[in-house]
Formats: structure tokens, sequence, C-alpha cells
């Protein structure tokens, strides 16, 4: 059972006054462009993106904890050691070239690459993916435990939270919003981990109470298991925010560089994040719902006053994801779908068309988190059969020699999302055979893309 005192809820609800004053200030003006509206004009310092890429970055806050708590610091090799090689590997390979072709949508780059039916199925599949439901369902979960009202009128707190300001100040809200809970998500969690070493002692408390394989980096996992987290991870190419941020900074420079200093920030976050998770494990060894490894955890080791600022970290954590994604799938709606289907390409109408975006956006979020009451299911997927499609085509579009066909680009997008759909429902079927049953559904779709990409690649080649 967890229970608030006056002063938790005074500082809770005014975390969430703050962000709603912050997001609602900020969009009154240099928004009524497209670029104002979508990109904030295209002007983000370093400063700013290295605060909203990072804090944008952590939505799964509670999926952490329970990862943690379950495996130990295999959280951290398999959720964050890839990331910030993946992210590396962007930031020089990719990030300059974005900025530098001043579109909006990664759908926009295809289609100058590999024409309209591309880019109209790759935006059909960058909504699914960029769907801001598991961040909704986390935040509709905690408002539901906090005040104890059934989960709907959470899922609607949160989306009318998030949906109301970026509605007024479209990119520019989520940008500075997301810098104030940069700055909250930090604090929180420097303070339960302040408590945390004060209260139970450092590394011999962690050594002595903790499983073995907690404090192992393979968690006693086979290698394979590790390889598949690795290749999951191949979904920082295709993150939609990363291309958003990346078309939203002030010049190539920044958006690399913002990159490469938010690694590190991420690796001094993830430190902070698995050590409380790992805390929470060896303070309490049996629970029954490890997703709630953090709260109940907070509820044993925090007093009043410090436990309202440990929530207000984990909504801030959540909720720079859910306004990003809410807004990234807005823009997705408006730009690639009510925008280039319409006749008139007039971009005037481009801040009206991601309006409505925001609306049906917010709806299709609620009967989402409605549907399923998993986070990391919603997750597996989503990155499972969308990433598949479009992963190979991304690569190609900024590097020449890397690049198909229109045709094979079509076609490619859809054998790679059948082959992970298929292979994702027949797969228990396969469970009792060794190896063949531990395949992911990503894999199947890789391979699938792969085989399709470099047969092209070799056909066009030997021509």
């Amino acid at each position: 059972m967890v229970t608030f005192s006056s002063l938790d809820l005074i500082i809770i609800f005014s975390f969430f006054g703050i962000v709603l004053l912050i997001g609602f200030l900020s969009g009154w003006k240099d928004n009524k462009s497209a670029d104002g509206y979508l990109l904030s004009g295209r002007k983000v310092g370093l400063f700013l993106f290295i605060l909203t890429n990072v804090s944008t970055w952590y939505g799964g806050i509670l999926g952490v904890g329970e990862f943690t708590y379950r495996y130990g610091i295999l959280s951290w090799v398999t959720q964050g050691l890839p990331y910030y090689f993946f992210a590396i590997l962007f930031a020089i390979f990719f990030a300059s070239k974005i900025r530098n072709s001043s579109l909006f949508t990664i759908p926009d780059k295809l289609e100058e690459i590999y024409g309209k039916k591309v880019s109209l199925l790759s935006a059909v599949i960058i909504f699914i993916l960029v769907s801001p439901a598991p961040y909704l369902l986390m935040v509709g979960n905690l408002l539901s435990l906090i005040f104890n009202i059934n989960i709907f009128w959470g899922l609607l707190a949160g989306i009318i939270l998030s949906a109301s300001y970026l509605f007024v100040g479209g990119y520019k809200s989520d940008l500075l919003t997301d810098a104030f809970q940069f700055f909250v998500m930090f604090g929180g969690f420097i303070v339960i981990i302040y408590f945390s070493f004060s209260d139970f002692g450092g590394a011999e408390y962690l050594i002595t109470n903790l499983p073995k394989t907690h404090l192992e980096f393979t968690g006693g996992s086979s290698v394979v298991y590790v390889t598949v987290w690795f290749l999951i991870a191949l979904w920082t190419f295709t993150d939609p925010g990363f291309h958003q941020r990346c078309y939203a900074a002030k010049d190539g420079n920044t958006a690399k560089w913002g990159i490469i200093i938010s690694v590190f920030l991420w690796l001094v976050f993830d430190f902070l994040t698995n050590t409380t998770g790992l805390f929470a494990r060896a303070a309490i060894p049996n629970l029954d719902n490890p997703v709630l490894a953090f709260p109940i955890y907070a509820e044993k080791i925090l007093s009043s006053g410090f436990k309202g600022i440990f929530y207000a970290a984990l909504f801030a954590t959540i909720i720079s994801t859910l306004n990003s994604f809410l807004f990234l799938s807005a823009t997705t709606f408006g730009r690639d779908f009510m925008f280039k289907l319409n006749k008139e390409k007039d971009e005037l109408n481009l801040k009206f068309y991601t309006r409505i975006g925001l609306a049906v956006s917010s709806i299709v979020a609620v009967v989402i988190s409605l549907l399923f009451t998993s986070v990391i299911e919603i997750w597996y997927m989503i990155g499972s059969i969308c990433i598949p499609g479009i992963i190979l085509l991304i690569f190609g579009a900024y590097y020449e020699k890397f690049r198909v066909s229109n045709k094979t680009a079509f076609y490619e997008i859809i054998i790679s999302i059948a082959a992970s759909l298929i292979w994702l429902l027949i797969r228990p079927e396969f469970g009792g055979i060794k190896y063949v049953g531990e395949i992911e559904p990503m894999i199947i779709g890789l391979a699938a893309a792969c085989v399709i990409h470099f047969y092209n690649l070799h056909f066009s080649s030997s021509r």
C-alpha cells in the first residue's frame, strides 16, 4: 500500500502545475510558421538539445525498475550499453546529414529517395512506432496508484496534460517542458540514491544481499539472448525522435555533439536508476509485482516530502517521453498523411493538420492503453514488427552505395514486416525446439530485409 502526505501531494501537484505553466507560456510566440510550430524554427542550441535528448530517452522508467529487480546489471548491459554504441554511430554518420537535409520527418527523406509509395507506407510504420501508448499507460498507472482512481481516468488526465500545451506551443513547448523535467528526474533519483547509501551502505550491502547472477554482466542469461538485445538496439537508427531533434538543431555540429554528450549523461542516469533497482531487490527480495519496484522501494525508504520529489521524478521521466512521442505521432499524421494526401501543398496548413494529429494520436493512445496491460508487451510488438521494414532504407537514404530501387524498397517494407508478424504469431508452436523458439521476431524480419536489400544491391552492381 502506497501512502502520501499532504507535502508529497503538494510537491506532485506543483510539478504538474510548473509543467503546464512552462508549456503554455513557451508556446505563445514564434510558432506561426511550419518550421516554428513543428521544429522550433530549426534553431535549437546545444544546451537545450542535450536536455531534451536525455530526458526524452527514458520514458520506460518502471520497466527499468522491473528489469533491474529481476535480472540485476543485465538491465544496463541490454538497455544501456548497446544504445550508447549505436547512438554514437548515429551521431557520427547521420546527425549532420539529417540536419543538412532540412526536412521534417523520416518519410520526407524516404519520399525524396524512394518515392511517394514508400513514403506513405513508412509513415504508417512511423505512426505505430512513435505511439505514446506505453508511456501513457505508465502515467495512468501511477495516477491510479496515487489517487486510487480508475485507470481510464488516469489515462485521460495524462493525455490531456500533455496534449493541451502541445496544442498551443508545438515543439517549443515540448522542448522547454523536457528541459525542466531533465532536472527533476535527475534530482529525484539522486535523492533516493543518497538515502539508499545512508540507510544500507554501499557495494558490500548489495554484494551480500543480492543473488550472485544480479552482479554478472549476463545475469545468468545466454550470450545469444544478450546479442539479440544488441540487435534490438538498432531501433536507435529508426528513432523518429532522434531525427526530429536533428532537424530542429541550429546546425549539424549541434546535432552531432548533442547526441555524443547525451550518451555520457545517459550513463550517469543509468547508474542512478540501475543502482536504485539493485537496492530495491536487496531490501525487498520478494515483490509480487516487480513493475512497482521503484514506487514500493520509495515507500520503504523515503520520508514525507522526499517521496513527493521522487514521484515527481518518475512522472518527469515518463511525461518527457510521452509528450515527445505524442507530438511525433501528431506530426506524422499531419505532415505525412494529411499534408501529402492533400492536393494543395500549402505549408501554412501544417500547423492545423498537426493539431488534428494531436487529437487523433491522443484517442489512439488511450484505446491502445486500455487494450494492453503490459508496457513491455506494447514495446515488444511495436519494435519487433516495425523496425525491420525501414532500418536498411534509412541507411540507403543517406548513403547512396547502400541504396536500392524504389520497387525493392516498397516490397522490402511489406515482406520484412510480414515475416516479423508471422513469426510473432507462430513462434509459440516452436517453443519446445532448442534455439529455434528463442529466435526473436525482429531477427526474422531483419533477415528478410537483408536478403531483399543485399540481393538488389548485388544485382544492380553486377549489371
